[in-house]
């Protein structure tokens, strides 16, 4: 019968994650083995010369082949080894190699920084975050907005700003190791403004009273609300951009036949470097009104002109009619010196003769019953009222001489 002998064998000391340095919280895993018939051997721990027993942090496997430290604090700072120990025989194994563990007194600092810094920032521009960490390690990072996350794992961010959505409050956290993973806390937030870029617009500088003298339309791009020194502007016609730098553009026949749409923006040297586009400006529709309103005032002026030219045309070319003549005036009052030429009959005394106005006059019978009318003699009660009397009659028969008065 021949035994055979070999050498007592040395255990393997594993840790994982591979990290010496550890954080607060963090999860450590040590394993030691003893070649392929490991699983026969039973295995002690020693921290710093002493043995290790289980507590609420620390664990082990069924033969204490794993040592797991669930949550990481400084009292489990010190040098790591083990030994074997068969089953059922009194055989031990040598003390494996140290592994030096050490436990940091606090989680890493996150640093986040923002570049560009400026207070304002606008659609259009990029701006980058940077995460930095105050322990160097294998670090995955997890960026969030307003608490929401959002996609990143390097310790960079880049942000393409599309518009104010953008804005808001971003932090960063770093992690590492598998599950579960170990969690840095929160950085300090960095604000991230986000304004609108201030809207250009086109005006129309060409007035509607301007309308009979000229034939052209000249725009203005101006950006209202805003103190910002514009320095230049882009003209676009439809989706072309046409030579034209200045602020005012003019629309002629002959630069747009088609009568196109346009749109502008203004630019400067300093933030923000541009504006944004105006709302398109159809100069079609307001060329068609004009010529609507030339055409309308047109035909205003010739209807205007046509009646006047009619009543001067009536007025001069119309025959006089026989009942327009202007009947001659009869002097109903002659003076004294008229009155004297006896063979001269008195007009008055022939209107007063006239045989139309003479003509016996209609009885009209009053409501009491008495029968008047013009030829009727009123009764004369007073004596001013007979002399009266006496006089007229007296005047007629001179016919109208006039020749007697009231003495």
């Amino acid at each position: 019968m021949c035994l055979l002998s070999s050498e007592i064998p040395v255990p393997t000391l594993t840790e994982t994650p591979k990290w010496a340095h550890v954080f607060p919280t963090e999860s450590v895993k040590f394993k030691c083995g003893i070649g392929p018939d490991s699983y026969n051997w039973i295995y002690t721990w020693y921290r710093d010369g002493k043995q290790v027993n289980a507590d609420g942090t620390v664990s082990f496997d069924t033969n204490r082949a794993g040592l797991s430290i669930s949550s990481a604090s400084a009292g489990h700072t010190g040098k790591y080894k083990c030994s074997g120990k068969i089953q059922n025989r009194a055989v031990t194994s040598q003390t494996s190699s140290e592994f030096s563990l050490t436990v940091y007194a606090q989680k890493p600092t996150l640093t986040l920084t923002r570049d560009p810094d400026y207070d304002v920032m606008f659609p259009g521009e990029a701006v980058n975050f940077s995460c930095a960490i105050s322990v160097q390690s294998e670090w995955k990072y997890l960026w969030y907005k307003d608490g929401s996350e959002v996609i990143g794992s390097s310790d960079k961010l880049a942000v393409q700003i599309k518009g104010t959505g953008n804005g808001g409050s971003y932090t960063c956290k770093a992690t590492r190791g598998p599950n579960p993973a170990f969690i840095t806390d929160l950085s300090a937030p960095e604000q991230l403004n986000v304004q609108e870029l201030p809207k250009a617009s086109i005006v129309l500088l060409t007035g509607w009273s301007d309308v009979f003298s000229t034939d052209s339309l000249i725009l203005l791009c101006e950006v209202k609300e805003s103190t910002h020194n514009w320095t230049h502007y882009t003209w676009l016609k439809e989706v072309e951009q046409i030579d034209s730098f200045s602020e005012k553009h003019a629309v002629t026949p002959s630069n747009d036949p088609d009568q196109s749409t346009y749109t502008c923006r203004a630019h400067a040297d300093e933030r923000p470097l541009y504006s944004k586009s105006s709302d398109s400006f159809k100069t079609k529709n307001l060329l068609l009104k004009r010529r609507v309103l030339l055409s309308i005032s047109g035909c205003i002026v010739f209807g205007i002109a046509a009646v006047f030219i009619g009543c001067v045309a009536l007025r001069v070319f119309r025959k006089p009619n026989g009942r327009d003549d202007k009947m001659e005036e009869v002097n109903l009052f002659p003076t004294m010196a008229e009155l004297k030429i006896t063979d001269v009959p008195c007009p008055l005394v022939e209107y007063i003769t006239d045989a139309s106005l003479n003509a016996p006059a209609k009885e009209e019978e009053e409501e009491n019953g008495t029968v008047c009318s013009e030829t009727t003699p009123l009764p004369i009660t007073k004596q001013e009222d007979q002399a009266a009397t006496t006089d007229n009659q007296e005047t007629t028969e001179t016919n109208g001489g006039l020749s007697s008065f009231l003495k």
